[in-house]
């Protein structure tokens, strides 16, 4: 988000932005040993950098690797983001050098309710409105490779289905940057003959492509072009799956997305190096940011920090077992970010509705219910754990909080094995974020001992058991006939050895998004499951996920414009 946390009296986060110094985006660069010859300018403050610095950089000394997730989110938004840039910016001030690493935002969210994705107060990466508006056309790259492929398949059924696609079977909608609610459920193909087969189809939002998981994931451009090849589209009658190699589509979106997968340079207030890239979904695919600019940014300087998306157990599990798997990087510590709020809200004893006033025992003193609260934290920490790193907890400190509510949470890190940082990195910038610098360069230090969660050979079932009982600290999965059919389907066309990514509510551990803490007792229900082979993983489909979301009653967009002078107002 653009930022949560009480700000009175400060600057709204878009002055903040326009009135920072920013350096030329040469000399960002040159910081992290990058020479001007293989940057893309798009103007003096964002470039595109050439996949040819990953070899550029290979040979020099790796940077600490900081993953940065979080608790359960909650509608008070936890300020990951934020911690994010606030941390790269005080190893400055600890005389060490950090690159952080975040995903780019999608225009549906950023017209909608949760806004930008830059970060917040003091802790923001700039240009603002570049970063939050486009950027340097990525997710429109996004857009049109994946319905170039919409647009072939149909065109392949209306020219007589050769392959012998089953309608029916079609898993490849269209996709549109904009949340439109409308778009979900369509039928193709009405008029006049030539206008198409008529089937049932729909929309999902650019961020749920596959073509972006894809972006995500993907080391090179050779590889780039060899999982486009592998996107499963549909089946044949037989059951045997149509790919967009079969198509003869897979070139032709590797040509729109040959500048895309080039990553994107920008800088903090305070002139840290910021790569922006990729920003797939973050319920059905992995919630972080590319491969490519982390193979980067891992030679840049002493720390390379990225973010993960939702909590713990989603982003970050994805990023140990998906990214990381894919990238061969191994994170040397996590961060994890809470706030006092988040915590009471997890005990489950206030109603909390984005948008309206906090209820005011929420803001009363209350460290017993941070404790209940704090088994959501206790959960999250064990399962940074599992994957064999240290944790620090970073508390995004608000004023209303209290001494004994920081100590409570002192108290359950502490439990975990963790040491606790308090932050005020939104209204002092790195300054307020030079604890949490000093015990993650700590944590870093201390001997990895990382390691993913299960075997790539382990059968389908096996991968989905191990996260939801282990992670989820589900009693066992209760899986459909429909799933039961796919997932044996899958094995049998060889997909057994991808990845899996369980797409269920970020709103609670569980499947239930009504559920707080670390609930306990309850099993997972998959009803349908789906495989996204270009990208490398199958996802569970666990409850109603919506991949094209709709607009609240008064959207961010109402409050959009541009002023007398041209200027941008309403964006946050």
């Amino acid at each position: 988000m653009a930022g949560s946390e009480d700000g009175a009296g400060m600057p709204g986060v878009l002055e903040i932005a326009r009135g920072a110094k920013l350096r030329p985006v040469v000399d960002v660069a040159a910081e992290m040993g990058i020479p001007a010859s293989l940057l893309r300018p798009y103007g003096e403050h964002v470039a595109k950098i050439s996949l040819d610095a990953i070899e550029e950089v290979a040979e020099r000394p790796k940077a600490k690797y900081i993953v940065v997730s979080a608790v359960t989110p909650t509608p008070l938004g936890e300020g990951k983001t934020t911690t994010t840039v606030g941390l790269g910016q005080a190893f400055k001030h600890i005389g060490k050098r950090a690159t952080i690493s975040i995903r780019q935002a999608s225009m549906g969210p950023t017209f909608g309710i949760k806004g930008g994705a830059a970060g917040g107060g003091y802790s923001q990466v700039v240009p603002f409105e570049q970063l939050n508006l486009h950027l340097t056309g990525d997710g429109h790259a996004v857009t049109a490779a994946h319905n170039m492929c919409s647009a072939m398949l149909d065109n392949h059924l209306y020219h007589g289905n050769s392959l012998g696609i089953d309608p029916h079977s079609i898993t490849w909608k269209r996709v549109l940057d904009v949340n439109d609610r409308s778009l979900r459920n369509i039928v193709i193909g009405l008029g006049a003959a030539e206008d198409g087969v008529p089937r049932q189809s729909g929309f999902d939002i650019t961020a749920a492509s596959e073509v972006m998981a894809i972006l995500g994931l993907a080391t090179s451009l050779k590889d780039l072009r060899a999982r486009f090849g592998r996107v499963v589209v549909g089946y044949t009658e037989k059951g045997d799956p149509v790919t967009a190699e079969d198509l003869h589509v897979a070139g032709a979106m590797t040509v729109l997305m040959r500048d895309a997968i080039e990553p994107n340079l920008l800088q903090t207030l305070e002139g840290t190096p910021a790569l922006v890239h990729a920003g797939p979904f973050g319920n059905i695919a992995t919630g972080n940011s590319s491969v490519v600019a982390d193979l980067i940014g891992i030679h840049g300087g002493d720390y390379l920090i990225t973010e993960s998306g939702f909590g713990a157990d989603m982003g970050a599990e994805r990023f140990f077992n998906i990214k990381c798997r894919t990238s061969g990087l191994a994170p040397d510590a996590a961060v994890v970010v809470t706030t006092v709020r988040a915590l009471k809200a997890h005990s489950g004893r206030h109603r909390i509705v984005a948008g309206r006033e906090l209820p005011p025992a929420l803001l009363a003193e209350n460290p017993d219910e941070v404790h209940i609260g704090g088994a959501n934290l206790r959960k999250q920490l064990e399962n940074i754990a599992r994957h064999g790193i240290p944790a620090v907890v970073a508390v995004n400190s608000f004023p209303s909080d209290f001494p004994s509510e920081h100590e409570a949470i002192r108290e359950i890190a502490s439990s975990m094995g963790a040491d606790t940082a308090i932050c005020t990195h939104f209204t002092d910038g790195g300054r307020g974020a030079v604890e949490l610098a000093e015990k993650v360069a700590e944590a870093a230090e201390r001997p990895s001992a990382f390691k993913v969660l299960y075997p790539t050979d382990a059968p389908l079932r096996t991968k989905i058991e191990t996260i939801a009982t282990q992670i989820y600290g589900a009693d066992g999965v209760d899986y459909s006939p429909v799933s039961n059919r796919q997932l044996d389907g899958y094995e049998r066309h060889g997909f057994s050895n991808l990845a899996v990514c369980i797409a269920k509510t970020h709103l609670s551990i569980s499947s239930d998004p009504t559920l707080k803490g670390a609930p306990t007792g309850w099993r997972l229900p998959v009803r349908e499951v789906r495989a996204s082979v270009g990208a490398g993983f199958i996802y569970a489909i666990c409850g109603d996920m919506r991949t094209m979301p709709g607009l609240g009653s008064h959207p961010a967009a109402e409050r959009m414009d541009i002023d007398e002078s041209g200027q941008i107002v309403g964006l946050a």
